[in-house]
């Protein structure tokens, strides 16, 4: 495939989130100019998203706009202005637990949202959309490595189901109006300036603190843990292939599957603390395994991650303790 290296306008929503955030960071590296749209919701403290974004307002070349994806005419609008050439669309209501509770909260943000990202790009003739789908579609298929060949048709929680919905409607799309649309299933991304309610950290934030950790299933679970370094390289990657009006998805994951006793083991060995656990049965809504085939996106965008767990979690324990006071000052995460 032709490479597209011309560096024009990106509009990134939910930029002001883990993800987006780092999404942004990336693109204006390389020479983008980004548009950063979020409306910085109160699922966890937006504190946290507030900082993020203003790391990114120190580059000329991005502004934000703040909005919901869910309000279709503000979307619209943002659009019509800022005539971006892509739309990387990663705002979404996150979170697989709070989704039991509040499911309103994930049809309104993650479908709504992105059915109306996906039509305003159609009527503003974007050639393409790159998404945001998750993991969490895999459900109850337990064959691994998981593979974008494989049934995804048995989500488990709300939020997985709201993700597998998008790729449906991606495929309507694609094949009502040729628009490209590129999924990609993010398999459990850690990094810096994470989100309070990922396991990493409120596992380093308590270790550090000398409190008990709350372990799933009694930590009988494996996980594709892909630091956001590699996340976001795909994602550029993706940016770096010219639209030809496919319809694809994407499985980005980690360089390896790692038990979760063992990715603890790795926190307590970068943190200098042994781990009190308080072992648990597995909560409603988890998988006790998601492990990534990244075969295709190695095939098709040179993807192929870079960052050993070890390494990734040493340098996230580094991180958090350079910001332990204000990450501990953060109001906890709705669930």
């Amino acid at each position: 495939m032709s490479k597209n290296n011309k560096r024009r306008t990106a509009l990134v929503t939910g930029a002001a989130g883990f993800i987006g955030f780092h999404t942004a960071k990336r693109l204006i590296e390389d020479g983008w100019t980004v548009v950063g749209f979020d409306n910085l919701c109160d699922y966890y403290d937006p504190r946290l998203k507030r900082k993020r974004l203003s790391f990114l307002k120190e580059h000329p070349n991005f502004q934000f706009k703040k909005g919901s994806v869910a309000k279709f005419d503000v979307f619209e609008k943002l659009v019509r202005e800022v005539k971006p050439d892509e739309i990387i669309h990663l705002a979404a209501q996150a979170g697989v637990r709070y989704s039991i509770t509040n499911p309103w909260a994930y049809f309104e943000s993650n479908e709504l949202g992105t059915l109306n990202v996906f039509e305003v790009a159609r009527r503003m003739n974007i050639p393409r959309v790159v998404y945001a789908s998750s993991s969490s579609v895999y459900g109850t298929n337990s064959k691994l490595p998981m593979s974008e060949s494989d049934r995804a048709d048995s989500q488990v929680a709300v939020y997985g189901a709201t993700k597998k919905a998008n790729e449906s409607l991606a495929h309507a799309y694609n094949h009502l109006y040729k628009m490209e649309m590129i999924g990609l299933r993010f398999f459990t991304v850690y990094g810096s300036w994470d989100r309070p309610d990922l396991a990493l950290f409120k596992f380093t934030k308590n270790i550090l603190a000398g409190k008990t950790i709350d372990v799933y299933n009694r930590g009988q679970m494996k996980r594709s843990f892909t630091h956001v370094s590699d996340i976001v390289s795909g994602v550029a990657a993706v940016l770096d292939v010219t639209p030809s009006g496919r319809n694809e998805i994407y499985n980005l994951g980690g360089a390896e599957a790692v038990p979760l006793l063992q990715f603890i083991e790795h926190i307590e060995k970068a943190a200098g603390k042994k781990a009190k656990k308080h072992l648990m049965p597995m909560q409603a809504g988890d998988m006790q395994a998601t492990v990534a085939d990244w075969r295709k996106a190695r095939r098709d965008l040179g993807f192929s991650p870079k960052t050993p767990i070890e390494e990734g979690i040493a340098d996230y324990v580094v991180w958090f303790k350079e910001n332990e006071a204000f990450l501990s000052s953060l109001t906890p995460p709705k669930q």
